[in-house]
């Protein structure tokens, strides 16, 4: 076999052992199908501890916005999701805090939050059997 023709078929071998991981997106559906807080993760290189994260704001027809947030890890960490006002939510990953809009559109770096959190919980994006899942909170009492 010629070089060049070997070469030519290690591509696609090489290509896959350069694919990522994990590829997921995982939701808190909001109100029905059109209203959701997306988390995206993706690993770029299987040999890589870091895990690309971005949060998606949706609330169709109005308002579809991706934002990248800080890196992850292959086991979350996990991500609560807490009430905060009108179509607001707070986020904390680890030592992270986010504020997302589905009003404004927007997610951004919550860098001051408070000591305790600023409502009720929603739930927790939290990775279970190598899956990221969105488990809602249980209401107390129940």
């Amino acid at each position: 076999m010629k070089p060049i023709r070997r070469s030519l078929l290690m591509l696609p071998l090489l290509a896959t052992l350069l694919t990522g991981c994990e590829n997921s997106g995982t939701a808190y559906m909001v109100d029905g199908k059109d209203h959701a807080l997306i988390l995206v993760r993706e690993q770029r290189f299987f040999w890589s501890d870091e895990i690309d994260q971005a949060v998606v704001v949706s609330r169709l027809p109005d308002c579809q916005r991706r934002v990248a947030i800080w890196p992850g890890n292959p086991t979350g960490p996990a991500m609560d999701v807490y009430e905060a006002g009108y179509r607001l939510w707070a986020l904390n990953q680890g030592p992270r805090w986010y504020l997302a809009s589905t009003d404004k559109c927007m997610v951004q770096d919550w860098n001051d939050p408070p000591a305790s959190p600023p409502g009720a919980l929603v739930g927790t994006f939290v990775m279970r059997d190598g899956e990221m899942q969105f488990d809602p909170a249980t209401a107390p009492g129940q």
